[in-house]
């Protein structure tokens, strides 16, 4: 800590005298530095908290006493027999009313003498914590080869720099608090909402939050698209050193995190292995493999959830913490085994936090496995931003012609009646009136406000537009699915 104006008069062989009296400023408060200069106004070249040295006396004395006190100068020190000798009186009593200490400054003691004594404090000072930093850094070290890496370092840490660390992990929860209980609910509520935002943009990044515990600084852990946590540290305070011993922390739980990822590719090999099994109908295999590591299989019936993004490896990460069920990742899929009684709302909140697109398949058994995942894609092919993971169920009970809603088929429906359109705008909609009143003129006429005679030729005209003889089913049926995936 830098020296004070107290410990500053107390050195003997300076010699400095306090001429205002012993109440008047604040003697101990730490002071960065003494500066020398006999302009009439210093303050432009003057940093809060420091010593000002002059030889001269100021012309116009209390204004400029009361510029130094605003400006927030921390004493005034007047070096006699250099141009006077002796401290002018007015002098004093302008610093005693304004509330400056002043000292005087024997002709035998040079400036530079108390300038170098603030630098040596400084010089020490930083030394010292130089010290603390390489000791703590060591100790931190030393914590890291221990059987919990992890936990100890963050307890080695929130130890030496006396400050509460806390673990969000990349499932969004709070994983760990260093000291145990430091944080109440609501610092760890704000924690929480402070890490979310920076999970969710997958991003290496930095933040702060604001808790009834103090001020933290936020730092995302591990590779951009593959967060595996975020670190909150109390930084309230934090000098230079403390914030490398933190920067060096983050190395190391990034580093102690990613060592558990070897561990986490062997089991997603296995959870993979196990869903390919089941494809593959040895449903027997699969659960043996799958209960001693990754738990029992769901009870049938169960359900297939498909889906697919460009964060399905943080959405991985997020499952080993949050899933319920079975899952696995294979290819460019990540499936999910749930049973059927099961709610679906943990594939709703993956894919709302991952930004993923998926299909739920209908009820089947483990045997019917490589079925429901057909279902699972096919529902997929029908989500949009409102419905990111419909259920085949629903889709199913649109019937066939709602699959016709797709770009490709309104793709092939408009090429295929523009003939019709470019003829006659209105044609397209007639056809589809009489293709819903089942072909029978009369009552579609009816419904068109027009004679039946002159429906009867509109239904020519297209005939020969299109090339087609619109008398059989197959013919109709394919024209009344154009223009229903025209819309």
């Amino acid at each position: 800590m830098p020296a004070t104006l107290a410990q500053l008069l107390a050195r003997p062989e300076l010699d400095l005298r306090l001429l205002t009296p012993a109440g008047v400023g604040a003697l101990d408060t730490p002071v960065p530095w003494a500066h020398s200069s006999e302009l009439a106004d210093p303050t432009p070249f003057l940093s809060p908290g420091q010593v000002l040295l002059i030889t001269g006396t100021p012309e116009e004395v209390d204004p400029y006493v009361e510029r130094l006190v605003s400006h927030g100068i921390a004493g005034l020190g007047f070096g006699t027999e250099v141009v006077r000798a002796g401290t002018p009186e007015p002098l004093v009593e302008a610093c005693t009313r304004h509330g400056l200490p002043l000292f005087e400054v024997p002709y035998r003691t040079p400036f530079i003498a108390i300038a170098r004594f603030f630098a040596d404090r400084v010089a020490a000072d930083q030394y010292a914590r130089n010290t603390w930093a390489l000791r703590a850094s060591r100790a931190i070290s030393l914590a890291a080869l221990r059987p919990d890496p992890l936990a100890a370092v963050l307890s080695e840490l929130a130890r030496q720099i006396d400050r509460p660390v806390a673990l969000i992990g990349a499932d969004g929860a709070l994983d760990r608090i260093a000291p145990s209980g430091a944080l109440r609910a609501e610092a760890r509520e704000a924690l929480r909402a402070a890490a979310d935002p920076l999970l969710r943009s997958r991003r290496r990044a930095a933040g702060s939050a604001t808790t009834d515990a103090g001020p933290f600084a936020l730092q995302t852990l591990g590779a951009a698209g593959r967060l595996r946590g975020v670190l909150a540290v109390g930084s309230d305070g934090l000098d230079q050193a403390a914030q490398q011993v933190v920067t060096g922390v983050v190395a190391l739980a990034g580093l102690a995190l990613e060592q558990s990822r070897a561990a986490d590719a062997a089991r997603s090999r296995l959870r993979t292995s196990v869903w390919r099994a089941l494809l593959a109908g040895e449903t027997e295999l699969a659960a043996a493999v799958a209960e001693p590591a990754l738990g029992p299989l769901p009870e049938p019936p169960v359900r297939v959830t498909a889906l697919t993004g460009t964060a399905l490896a943080a959405a991985t990460d997020w499952l080993e913490t949050n899933g319920g069920g079975f899952f696995a990742r294979d290819g460019h899929e990540l499936v999910l085994l749930e049973s059927a009684s099961a709610d679906a709302a943990p594939a709703a909140e993956l894919a709302a936090r991952f930004g993923l697109r998926g299909g739920v398949s209908g009820p089947a058994p483990l045997t019917g496995l490589r079925a429901a995942l057909g279902q699972a894609e096919v529902a997929r092919g029908r989500a949009s931003a409102d419905d990111p993971v419909p259920a085949f169920d629903d889709v199913a009970a649109a019937g066939m012609l709602a699959l016709l809603q797709t770009p490709d088929a309104r793709a092939v429906a408009t090429t295929a009646l523009a003939p019709l359109t470019e003829a006659d705008p209105t044609l397209p909609g007639t056809l589809r009136m009489w293709l819903d009143c089942d072909g029978v003129y009369d009552v579609a006429a009816k419904r068109l406000g027009m004679h039946r005679h002159t429906l009867r030729a509109r239904v020519a005209e297209a005939e020969r537009l299109l090339g087609r003889d619109l008398s059989g089913f197959a013919a109709r049926a394919d024209l009344y699915a154009a223009l229903r995936a025209a819309g």
